[in-house]
């Protein structure tokens, strides 16, 4: 019987295959008393599956350090190797075992539960989803103890011609490392959302995927043949031949569009009436530069600095923090990269940062002490930062991105620490050249009032992912009002309208680089407002490249003066269809 299932959208594509199920093992533990004198054996039982299970994560590391392999998986399988070892999951399964002389794995399922709920209590959404980090590594020690096979059946992916469909109640980041060797097309879980790791992980090896599916697991059989429309957010469970092959009309149209577009890489971005535009790339990581390259990206709009320090105990140091923005300055060549200073905070959590200037996890921490606010509370972390970030100068084009300002005080301050480091960098005789120095536009009241930033910055940039959301007061993470998260709204395109042409009025290079900037949908609309600098990641890149390619600037001007004038969001997006 044909039936769909709706989720979250998190890794765009079709992938259309047969249903391979992947056991929830939290489901199956049963409990069971131990004789006294077999307590020491089951004890030496748990300790040896947490053996094996950190053999498994070391093998997985090596996995993810293979050429082709995201760079964010190695620090995910380092966060679970991290919480294997942790006592506080540990230590209190043995003690469960010694005091109720239970079965371990009974004892950890138990000692899982209390964990997580410690993180329920977290009112920041990242925050939350990560207790499925300890969900997933408590998982891992089960299969062991379980006896289940830690891979997915090669001989079964061998054994039929479709491709497979991975459906589970949850996966972790690890278990999808394995997807690029075996025949795995897509996946659909029951939990999950878009700031989850594995939505990360699906969308940095391209697979389709949809999660927060809620009963799929229980739904779906074996060998069911599935459609997972990861762009919709779409599952169709046993289709008929003719919604099959629509799909598959759709899917073979995707890969051929895919395929044109690389034809565009040496391509110059520029308009139709001769407009040259600058497409540049957001990274998260020093490797991240090679797949900006790849696309023939302008340069780095955007490196967000805050992953060097994520996923640790220890801060980075000013030399370990030198070398990774060397790196990123070295291989753009004579292209510029533009490096956001320290981003913490909000939905972004660094451990070794937990007890540093109030508590980051705070209640609506998206409103607290993040970006430049915590940098300034702490000035001599912001330093060894700066100083890190002035010594690559020396070796490329380097620009200086500064966070979430608001005030002309912090723009102050920031300078004046700016030069500080310079100052210690010259007694020092470490070598810096001159370094461009901007500032996101990301709060509405940093849009409404740019004085301050046109008159003691050199650039700017839109953070519209920000923007949107301190604009219409919402929790972009929280599910129960992301529908209200809305780019059309008049009141953000109002505000990004009066930041591009505030800059452009005084000669000043402004930027967007938000999820905006790489939505080809919304490519014409910014260049209609004048926009002439995008910044997005290396995978959008072509796509909007394209759009650039295909407009009219002057056209486009006329057009969205037009729309501008409407405060209705339906005729705004009935009318950007029309660009």
């Amino acid at each position: 019987m044909t039936f769909s299932l709706h989720g979250q959208a998190v890794s765009g594509g079709i992938a259309i295959g047969r249903a391979h199920l992947v056991s929830h093992v939290i489901l199956e533990v049963a409990q069971y008393q131990l004789r006294e004198r077999d307590v020491a054996g089951e004890l030496a039982r748990f300790d040896k599956a947490v053996e094996v299970a950190g053999a498994e994560l070391n093998a997985l590391r090596g996995e993810a350090s293979v050429p082709g392999a995201p760079a964010e998986l190695s620090a995910f399988v380092d966060l679970h190797a991290m919480i294997l070892a942790d006592p506080a999951l540990t230590d209190g399964v043995r003690a469960l075992i010694r005091e109720r002389r239970c079965n371990a794995e009974w004892a950890m399922v138990q000692q899982m539960q209390q964990v997580v709920d410690q993180f329920d209590e977290f009112e920041d959404a990242y925050l939350r989803e990560r207790k499925q980090d300890i969900v997933q590594v408590v998982e891992r020690v089960l299969k062991v103890l379980l006896g289940k096979a830690r891979k997915l059946a090669r001989r079964k992916a061998a054994a039929i011609d479709d491709e497979l469909i991975v459906v589970a109640n949850d996966l972790s980041p690890a278990d999808t490392i394995q997807f690029k060797s075996l025949k795995i097309d897509g996946f659909v879980t029951d939990l999950g959302g878009s700031t989850s790791h594995t939505a990360i992980v699906a969308r940095s090896l391209a697979i389709p995927a949809v999660v927060g599916m809620q009963h799929a697991r229980s739904l779906i059989q074996d060998d069911d043949l599935l459609i997972v429309d990861g762009t919709r957010g779409v599952l169709i469970v046993d289709p008929d031949l003719g919604v099959l092959q629509e799909y598959r009309l759709r899917r073979s149209a995707l890969a051929l569009e895919r395929s044109k577009l690389k034809r565009l890489v040496a391509g110059r971005s520029q308009t139709l009436d001769g407009e040259s535009v600058f497409l540049h790339a957001n990274i998260e990581l020093p490797q991240d530069a090679e797949r900006a390259k790849e696309v023939g990206a302008d340069g780095v709009g955007l490196y967000r600095t805050e992953f060097l320090f994520m996923n640790r105990d220890e801060l980075p140091g000013e030399d370990e923090q030198f070398e990774a923005y060397r790196s990123v300055v070295r291989a753009m060549g004579d292209k510029p990269v533009t490096i956001r200073t320290l981003d913490i905070g909000a939905d972004k959590e660094a451990r070794a940062l937990r007890n540093r200037a109030g508590n980051l996890a705070a209640p609506n921490p998206a409103l607290g002490l993040r970006a430049i606010r915590f940098c300034l509370a702490e000035p001599q972390l912001f330093l060894v930062q700066l100083r890190a970030i002035l010594r690559a100068s020396h070796y490329g084009k380097l620009r200086l991105l500064i966070p979430m300002l608001a005030h002309a005080t912090e723009i102050e301050q920031t300078l004046a620490l700016i030069e500080l480091a310079k100052l210690q960098l010259r007694e020092a005789r470490q070598k810096f050249d001159a370094v461009a120095i901007g500032g996101m536009i990301e709060i509405p009241a940093a849009a409404l009032s740019l004085g301050p930033f046109l008159r003691r910055l050199n650039f700017l940039s839109i953070g519209t992912n920000d923007l949107i959301q301190y604009t219409l007061a919402i929790d972009r993470t929280d599910g129960a009002v992301a529908h209200l998260y809305d780019p059309l709204h008049p009141a953000v395109l109002k505000l990004i309208v009066q930041t591009i042409q505030g800059a452009q009025r005084v000669g000043m290079p402004v930027a967007v680089c938000g999820e905006m900037a790489g939505d080809p949908k919304m490519t014409k609309l910014l260049l209609g407002m004048g926009l002439r600098e995008f910044s997005m990641h290396p995978a959008q890149l072509l796509e909007v490249k394209q759009q650039v390619m295909m407009s009219d600037s002057a056209q486009l001007a006329v057009r969205v003066a037009r729309l501008l004038k409407s405060d209705e969001p339906d005729k705004i997006s009935e009318q950007l269809d029309k660009l």
